[in-house]
């Protein structure tokens, strides 16, 4: 995995405004918020893609993404927010290390803004991907 300006915070290189730290995870306010109090929640695991994370560091982010959630709501006021996670710059991620943006809205319209336009799924080709997934699944072992 290349270097990243993730690592460079996770080392202390690089300074940060950080919220949460434990021997797993590192979380901190992102630097170009898309609202106030936007955060990023970064395990310290190199890891370029979500898929690519190991087990233990998946969890030890998924056990600590909703309490820093609860701390960024409540801190803000904010009323709703969104958690992102990009894998891959073709899904728009900018630094390849595994990071999940929790983001706050506002009702100023502030924070996130996506559109979806939703296809429609078909349901043979619902059945035979679900296969395949199931399939896929049954033969990863972690």
């Amino acid at each position: 995995m290349a270097e990243t300006i993730f690592g460079r915070i996770i080392r202390g290189e690089i300074p940060c405004h950080k919220v949460w730290e434990d021997d797993h995870v590192l979380a901190f306010l992102d630097i170009g918020p898309l609202s106030r109090g936007h955060t990023l929640v970064i395990p310290k695991e190199p890891a370029e893609r979500l898929d690519q994370l190991s087990e233990e560091s998946a969890a030890a982010v998924g056990r600590v993404l909703p309490r820093i959630a609860r701390a960024v709501i409540a801190a803000t006021g904010a009323p709703a927010y969104n958690v992102l996670q990009n894998n891959g710059p073709e899904a728009h991620q900018a630094v390849m290390h595994v990071h999940f943006h929790i983001i706050p809205k506002y009702p100023d319209g502030s924070g996130l803004g996506i559109s979806w336009p939703a296809g429609r799924l078909a349901d043979d080709e619902g059945r035979e991907l679900a296969a395949r997934i199931r399939e896929r699944l049954a033969g990863d072992r972690g």
